[in-house]
C-alpha cells in the first residue's frame, strides 16, 4: 500500500511539473474594469424599448429614462458635497400584468438617428457585476452579451425583489467561447443590453428601477511571443493601411 501511495504522489508531482512547464498558458491576471458608470460622461447614451402593453397616456409614454443624482452609499458614501455622481433611472408602467419587459441599451450619438451600439468587454470575462435598486417587486433582470461569432446570450442576474441598492453578480458560463486556437487567440465579447422582466403576480402600473456601476472582472493576461504584434488588430491596420504603405 505504501509503494502504491508513493507511486500516486510521484504521478501528481510529475503532472504538477508538466503544468508549471507550460504555466505561461495558465497564467491569470484578473482585473475589475468599469464598463459604464452611468454618470453621463462615458460617451454612451442609453435608450429604452418595451413590450407592447407599455402605458401610453395622450403624449405621455412609458417607460421613461433619466440620469438621476443618486448612488449606492456602500461604494460612494452618503456625503453629496463635491460629488457629480449619478445613476440610471427607469420609470415603468404597463397596462396589463404579465411577462412584460423593458430593454435598456446603449446608443451612439443622440437624437432620433442614434443607433444601438455594444460595449466592448476587454480580456476574457469571468463575471459581470452591477448595482441595482429595487422596491421589493419580484421582477428579474437579464444581462445580454454577444460572443465573437455574433451569438447573443441572455445571462440571468436574478431577482430585484429587495429594498434599496444591492450588488448583483453574473457569472459568465464556460460555454461562451472567449479564445480561439488560431491567432489572435483572444476572442472578446461585448455587452448588448439589460432586460427587466415583470411577472404576472406583481403590479406593473407604476414602478422604478435604477442601475449603477456596471463592471466586469476579467483575465487580461496574454502570452507574449516573437511577432505577437502581428496578431494585434490595430497594429495590422497600421501596417497594411497606414502611411508607411
Amino acid at each position: 500500500m505504501r509503494h502504491g501511495s508513493l507511486f500516486i504522489v510521484c504521478l501528481i508531482l510529475i503532472a504538477g511539473l508538466a503544468v508549471s512547464a507550460f504555466g505561461d498558458e495558465k497564467t491569470v491576471n484578473l482585473g475589475a474594469i468599469v464598463l459604464e458608470s452611468f454618470d453621463g460622461d462615458s460617451g454612451y447614451e442609453w435608450r429604452l424599448e418595451a413590450s407592447k402593453f407599455a402605458t401610453k397616456r395622450d403624449d405621455d409614454q412609458f417607460p421613461k429614462l433619466a440620469h438621476v443624482t443618486s448612488w449606492p452609499t456602500a461604494i460612494f458614501g452618503a456625503n453629496r458635497e463635491g460629488k457629480d455622481l449619478k445613476s440610471l433611472g427607469i420609470w415603468g408602467s404597463f397596462d396589463r400584468r404579465g411577462y412584460n419587459w423593458i430593454d435598456v441599451y446603449p446608443v451612439d450619438g443622440g437624437g432620433e438617428d442614434a443607433v444601438p451600439v455594444e460595449i466592448p468587454v476587454p480580456g476574457r470575462a469571468r463575471y459581470f457585476d452591477f448595482w441595482a435598486w429595487g422596491s421589493n417587486l419580484k421582477y428579474s433582470i437579464e444581462l445580454y452579451v454577444r460572443d465573437y461569432r455574433g451569438v447573443v446570450y441572455a445571462l440571468p442576474a436574478g431577482s430585484i425583489g429587495f429594498e434599496g441598492w444591492k450588488n448583483l453578480r453574473v457569472t459568465v458560463p464556460n460555454n461562451i467561447q472567449q479564445s480561439k486556437r488560431v491567432l489572435p487567440k483572444l476572442a472578446n465579447m461585448s455587452f448588448v443590453k439589460f432586460r427587466i422582466w415583470t411577472i404576472p403576480s406583481e403590479p406593473v402600473d407604476n414602478f422604478y428601477v435604477y442601475f449603477d456601476q456596471l463592471k466586469v472582472t476579467t483575465d487580461i493576461f496574454e502570452s507574449r511571443y516573437d511577432g505577437d504584434e502581428l496578431a494585434d488588430s490595430d497594429r495590422v491596420q497600421e501596417l497594411w493601411y497606414g502611411d508607411s504603405n
